[in-house]
């Protein structure tokens, strides 16, 4: 940032997550006085309940693989995550006294791997700069002149601020904060906002009462997904979890945005499963037509290809009867396995939702077109990306980026 900043401005950050504390931390920075204001009891829940099974802060992989997770955003993130990516997160990360590793997949994580000791570190950071954190403050829009107006424990409240920032979050995990209640009031304003939409979700499919009944919550490992679109072929290999309703897990998450178009366009999306991606065709028909003698059918697979289990439950759900007696068939069901999805979950299941304020109605520093000192950031923004540090990189990402940009804006209001 070029050349020192007033500190006569105050600023709000609506929102307590990752996106809108890096934006406080960077308004403090600045010497501008920060309100935060969060309707949770305390900041960053949805930041802390993601990492309770191991916070996955970023990823390893090369920059512009990184930036290829963000799908058609990607070009409007890029400014973003080039100014505070993957390394220049860990180097903030080491700044708070916390360790990292890199795991086998690539993702990193703190060293402790839990989520509460690097936000404890980052809050007491930001109370020593003088930041104010207002929890159990519920925004419910602006008043007339454009003060904000909160429900908070000791009745209706209305501030006053130079420059705000929204980092409010999308529609996801609306128990924890993320409830879109900000949509009607941005949109009232001519504030352009893309439909929210689930991400990162779980999709149905129609499952036999026996199929549910039997392997409901048991994952699926070593195989690979693949399906065909208007974009092309889409493949990759890992695990998913056979749910009640249908399929979640990574490998469905990862493919997710595609999925969920394809069934707004067809009414209904198609994956492929390999079960046995370590062998081909014709070696698995070669052992599948291998003489089974007196042995089952669930025995001759376990023995031959290894399908069993779950994978083994499967091929019964969806494999005609009569093509278990075929081997080249069979063959052909064990390595294209067509799954066939309904609907994605609700949004409010999903782990992170798409849609949200569109980048068009933004300027280069993230302020809204519509309302001149309000930037926005985070979730809320229309973007997604999959699991694996790429959704809490780039709500850090932009949090400092609309950070930067309403202290940009408050320095030249200012005549600094």
């Amino acid at each position: 940032m070029a050349g020192p900043l007033t500190a006569s401005g105050r600023a709000a950050v609506v929102g307590a997550g990752p996106a809108g504390l890096m934006a406080a931390e960077v308004l403090a920075g600045a010497g501008i006085a920060v309100d935060v204001y969060d309707a949770m009891p305390s900041a960053g829940r949805k930041f802390l309940l993601a990492g309770i099974g191991g916070l996955n802060i970023t990823h390893s992989e090369p920059a512009a693989a990184f930036l290829a997770r963000y799908g058609d955003r990607a070009e409007a993130l890029a400014p973003m995550l080039e100014a505070f990516g993957a390394r220049a997160i860990c180097d903030w990360v080491h700044g708070l006294g916390i360790e990292t590793f890199v795991g086998s997949s690539g993702r990193v994580f703190p060293k402790e791997m839990k989520a509460a000791p690097l936000l404890r570190a980052w809050l007491h950071r930001l109370r020593g700069q003088g930041v104010r954190l207002h929890m159990r403050h519920r925004w419910l829009g602006w008043e007339e002149g454009g003060a904000l107006a909160f429900d908070t424990p000791a009745g209706r409240a209305v501030q006053h601020h130079d420059a705000v920032v929204l980092a409010l979050g999308g529609a996801s995990w609306p128990r924890l904060g993320s409830d879109a209640a900000w949509v009607p009031w941005l949109a009232g304003r001519g504030v352009r906002i893309a439909p929210l939409a689930p991400a990162n979700c779980g999709f149905e499919i129609d499952w036999s009462p026996h199929f549910r009944e039997r392997y409901a919550g048991q994952p699926v490992r070593a195989v690979t997904l693949a399906m065909s679109d208007e974009q092309g072929e889409w493949r990759r290999g890992g695990e998913f979890v056979v749910s009640g309703y249908g399929v979640e897990g990574s490998l469905v998450y990862a493919a997710s945005a595609r999925l969920r178009e394809a069934v707004a366009r067809h009414g209904h999306a198609e994956l492929r499963l390999d079960l046995a991606p370590g062998l081909g065709m014709e070696r698995v028909a070669e052992e599948l037509a291998w003489p089974r003698g007196s042995k089952s059918m669930a025995n001759h697979l376990r023995a031959r290809i290894k399908v069993d289990g779950v994978k083994a439950g499967l091929l019964r759900e969806i494999v005609p009867a009569a093509d278990f007696h075929d081997p080249a068939r069979l063959a052909a069901w064990v390595k294209s396995l067509p799954l066939t999805l309904r609907a994605p979950r609700p949004i409010d299941e999903a782990i992170s939702s798409a849609g949200g304020v569109a980048f068009d109605g933004m300027d280069e520093h993230g302020m809204l077109g519509a309302l001149p000192g309000v930037f926005c950031a985070g979730e809320m923004l229309d973007w997604e990306a999959p699991t694996g540090g790429y959704l809490l990189t780039a709500c850090l990402a932009s949090g400092r980026w609309s950070g930067q940009g309403a202290a940009r804006w408050l320095a030249r209001r200012n005549g600094a």
